[in-house]
């Protein structure tokens, strides 16, 4: 009911297309540090691909792809185990998420917790908290910093650096965001 008037792609991705896509995205890697970036950041959020597979809402597949939590999280486990492999240890390497998806029966701040465990496991420096985007029609409640809590429970919970989007609009704000 939450994709309805959505385009959804005509199939599932094959094993082959996500060796490719993976393969695509150290290639990405190897790039970025060869010209010198200071950090990277997984994109695994808004609906696009890696947020594709994590939500419930978009995830149908019936394979070892989609169905449990650990299910759906292992493509994008794979891309950011793949990417984190590509890049010298010191360039730090993050991973954006759709906390939540605003929905029932979607990706859930307990799921982000789970996968930020799992992110830090494997090397991975930092989560930026933010959420929604896995339908157009689903309006989170937008208000100054309401990402904020999303960040800071994921950072005591899973044990990993944490920041957040989401109606920061000034110093003073920002200032009393990093004070905690």
């Amino acid at each position: 009911q939450y994709l309805e008037g959505v385009s959804q792609v005509s199939r599932a991705m094959s094993r082959a297309d996500m060796d490719r896509v993976t393969a695509e995205f150290v290639q990405s890697t190897r790039a970025a540090a060869e010209i010198g970036v200071d950090w990277l950041e997984l994109h695994c959020a808004h609906g696009y691909l890696l947020h594709s597979f994590l939500s419930p809402l978009a995830n149908k597949r019936a394979d070892e792809y989609g169905g449990s939590l650990e299910n759906r999280m292992r493509f994008a486990l794979e891309a950011a185990d793949a990417v984190r492999g590509a890049l010298p240890p010191e360039i730090a390497l993050g991973a954006r998420l759709s906390s939540v998806d605003w929905a029932e029966g979607g990706w859930t701040l307990d799921d982000s917790v789970v996968l930020a465990r799992k992110l830090k496991a494997l090397g991975l420096d930092y989560v930026c908290a933010s959420g929604g985007g896995i339908a157009p029609h689903i309006k989170p409640p937008v208000a100054p910093g309401y990402m904020v809590p999303f960040a800071e429970r994921i950072r005591v919970e899973a044990g990993i650096a944490t920041r957040a989007v989401g109606v920061i609009v000034g110093a003073e704000q920002a200032e009393e965001i990093v004070a905690g």
